[in-house]
């Protein structure tokens, strides 16, 4: 068995590509993912994401590319690697007569061969069903449980093993707004506490700004942009628009001088500004704008500039 060593990256990936007939999806994706970091994947359906996700499980060969998660091609691994490897996906087919606890603790069986005195496999499963909020629930038929308390059976069979990396496919789908809190929480604790490296997927937005240390986005085959929320947005808008009203005619203006610019707005119009708002980008703003620019085949981030309305 290959070890990672300790300044490796836990995924690394280099000139990925794959195509399905003549159809090319991945063209060249290229990135790393580092010990201990949230990393959220973004990009339109039928970017490539799941593909992405599903060659990093070793569940799917790549066309070409080099591939190294946890120090090891995931394409070849044994059950070793499986072991420190976590998937939630976006559904599972779960045994509707067994019980949570019953179901947890005949999966976190497999785990106990590869604990480590650095690692506890697998999880107690009544401290689990306490973390993901099925403690009440634990010994009713799964068959009886909500799409929510499903969900979160989903989450608890992806993390028994406590797995050193994490994939989550959409991981809050059916969440009800406390249950994605507490799901926030989770992810949190996993990688604060625990040193969990995670990378998810997801088409919540906001859930990527509140999760991601950081965000990769794919489009057109390959990664368009990686950074933070806060770093992304500045590439597109600045760090925040200003709109106001004068003479009739309505004005948006990105600046990362909110303070200096609207003094400057004043100085200029004084009691003919009206209608002034102070606008910081969002990430939704930010992703549409990149994805919006790319797949027109354009290589640079749009610049939002001052017009009237």
């Amino acid at each position: 068995m290959s070890v990672a060593r300790a300044d490796e990256p836990v995924v690394h990936v280099r000139g990925l590509r794959m195509a399905y007939g003549t159809h090319d999806v991945l063209t060249g994706v290229d990135f790393d993912v580092h010990p201990g970091e949230v990393v959220c994947l973004l990009g339109p359906n039928g970017a490539g994401k799941t593909t992405t996700i599903e060659i990093l499980e070793g569940f799917r060969l790549p066309s070409a590319g080099e591939v190294r998660v946890l120090g090891e091609d995931p394409a070849t691994a044994g059950d070793a690697w499986r072991a420190r490897v976590g998937v939630v996906l976006q559904s599972w087919r779960d045994h509707a007569r067994w019980t949570p606890r019953r179901l947890l603790a005949s999966l976190g069986g497999y785990f106990v061969p590869y604990s480590t005195p650095e690692r506890h496999r697998p999880y107690d499963v009544d401290e689990l069903l306490e973390t993901v909020g099925l403690a009440e629930h634990a010994d009713r038929k799964i068959g009886t449980l909500s799409g929510g308390q499903r969900r979160r059976l989903d989450v608890a069979v992806g993390i028994i093993g406590r797995p050193e990396l994490l994939f989550l496919d959409e991981p809050t789908a059916g969440f009800d707004p406390q249950a994605r809190r507490d799901f926030h929480d989770l992810v949190h604790r996993l990688s604060d506490l625990e040193g969990t490296t995670i990378l998810l997927t997801t088409h919540d937005l906001a859930e990527a700004e509140k999760l991601a240390d950081r965000i990769l986005i794919l489009a057109n085959g390959g990664i368009v942009a990686d950074g933070s929320a806060d770093e992304l947005t500045r590439q597109v808008a600045g760090t925040s628009e200003v709109r106001w009203a004068c003479g009739g005619e309505r004005f948006v203006h990105p600046t990362d001088d909110v303070v200096g610019f609207v003094r400057q707005l004043f100085d200029q119009h004084g009691a003919d500004l009206t209608d002034l708002e102070v606008r910081k980008a969002s990430l939704e703003d930010t992703y549409l704008a990149m994805v919006q620019r790319f797949e027109a085949g354009h290589g640079a981030a749009p610049v939002l500039e001052e017009v009237p309305r």
